[in-house]
């Protein structure tokens, strides 16, 4: 579908960084995944997309129509599925709000019959009118996600499991020390500017820790003039500007995606009404590892 063409295009020029990684490393793809981040949707496009790579075999080209291809941009693709409070239910199954024992019993059963295709089970909350949000333990209960930890852990083969959630820790740690966790910073729809903080962060990774009291006030005076929100926003974009031009050197690309996500942590702070002042110190303090 159109929309479909359009979500993957966006999700290349959003995230060139996770898409380039999953394009090129195929065959290192974990069989479990986590996604966090503010995003769910595109956390959910982005596993849609891992799912078509894996399941392609015409090289996973943006425009390829191969049928697993077609099947995907549809979301109806026999082995990729989504499971959720109200997705994959049996029809006895009359819980309404988790994720059900009943249906990880039904994931297993599933899986002990072959495929010949690479079966991706996508793991997902939804609100009210049915969009897709991250997991948490309400939704995703500990006896329901013990019941399929030795499957998560020895998958058949061909198989993988994705999960999508607002912050690792709304996860039981059990699974996510079984996953390949990837940050998805959330998309500012303003711009993508960052002349206010440019100078402020420069060749921040290699300054002396010494020098974080004064980036911490040159940013504090910022937020002052400009707003938390607008320069937040520059700090992000900066970030993400610097990952994509670093995206080769994997242990920077490791520190910046940590640093991404700080700034992701310094919003959420800043939502809860914590002051600006001890926002920005936490922040800082992560960007300067201290």
């Amino acid at each position: 579908p159109k929309e479909r063409w359009q979500m993957l295009s966006s999700l290349n020029a959003k995230y060139p960084f996770l898409m380039r990684y999953f394009k090129g490393h195929k065959e290192k793809i974990s069989h479990c995944i986590l996604f966090f981040g503010s995003d769910s949707e595109a956390q959910y496009e982005l596993a849609l997309e891992v799912a078509r790579i894996l399941n392609c075999k015409e090289g996973a080209e943006e425009d390829c129509e191969c049928l697993n291809c077609r099947w995907i941009r549809e979301n109806k693709h026999p082995a990729v599925i989504t499971v959720s409070r109200v997705d994959y239910k049996p029809t006895d199954d009359k819980t309404k709000t988790v994720i059900s024992v009943r249906q990880t019993q039904e994931i297993k059963n599933d899986l002990m019959v072959t495929s010949d295709y690479h079966r991706v089970i996508i793991f997902c909350d939804r609100d009210d009118e049915g969009k897709i949000q991250g997991l948490n333990y309400k939704v995703f209960q500990e006896e329901a996600a013990n019941s399929l930890l030795k499957t998560f852990e020895e998958p058949p083969s061909n198989t993988t499991f994705i999960f999508i959630t607002k912050d690792k820790t709304d996860m039981l740690s059990t699974i996510v020390s079984r996953s390949q966790c990837f940050f998805v910073p959330a998309q500012l729809e303003e711009n993508s500017e960052t002349e206010l903080v440019a100078h402020v962060l420069e060749n921040y990774i290699r300054r002396d820790k010494n020098q974080l009291w004064s980036v911490k006030d040159e940013l504090l005076a910022l937020i002052k003039e400009y707003g938390f929100i607008a320069i937040s926003g520059q700090i992000e974009n900066y970030l993400k500007s610097l990952l994509l031009a670093n995206f080769e050197n994997s242990a920077l690309r490791v520190k910046l995606l940590k640093d991404l996500y700080a700034v992701s942590l310094a919003k959420k702070q800043a939502e809860l009404g914590i002051q600006e002042a001890n926002v920005v110190e936490n922040l800082v303090f992560a960007l300067f590892e201290v």
